[in-house]
């Protein structure tokens, strides 16, 4: 299976499947993920099963899509960039933790580097600007920082 492949059914498994088990399935033994904005994830298929049973699968937002931009595969190694967007209808502990619904639309960049060994997922490093999330929530509304909301996305999307 070629990385794009295993990548793509990784994915399926996070986002339509939901399937906790066969998302670990692609995984090595001491493969992690993290969620560098907020540090959330895991080290080891035991917290990462906890993870994605508990603070990920189960509290992703029944909107949520994927856009795809640009990927970029190297030998052993993928990059993603791509638009998350969803609706915050639910608390949302691995991008938001702590933070109640909103109810706000957020359409975000977002950019996963896949590290690959023995044909499977070693490690999932995760960023998007935080700031643009918040923003776009209505918890971040100082209008005279630097700052912008779904206008992040849409310039992505215009390139």
């Amino acid at each position: 299976m070629n990385l794009s492949q295993l990548w793509e059914e990784h994915t399926r498994h996070e986002f339509t499947t939901r399937d906790t088990e066969a998302t670990l399935a692609t995984m090595v033994d001491d493969a992690y993920v993290n969620h560098v904005p907020v540090m959330t994830g895991g080290r080891g298929k035991e917290r990462l099963r906890s993870f994605y049973s508990r603070d990920f699968i189960p509290s992703m937002p029944p909107d949520t899509t994927l856009t795809p931009v640009s990927r970029t595969v190297g030998e052993d190694q993928l990059v993603d960039e791509m638009i998350f967007s969803f609706t915050h209808t639910r608390e949302m502990p691995w991008m938001l933790p702590g933070i109640p619904p909103t109810n706000r639309h957020v359409e975000v960049p977002l950019v996963v580097i896949v590290h690959f060994r023995d044909g499977k997922l070693a490690h999932e490093h995760i960023y998007w600007d935080q700031a643009s999330v918040l923003r776009q929530i209505g918890l971040l509304e100082d209008a005279g920082l630097p700052v912008f909301g779904v206008e992040t996305a849409r310039k992505v999307l215009e390139a």
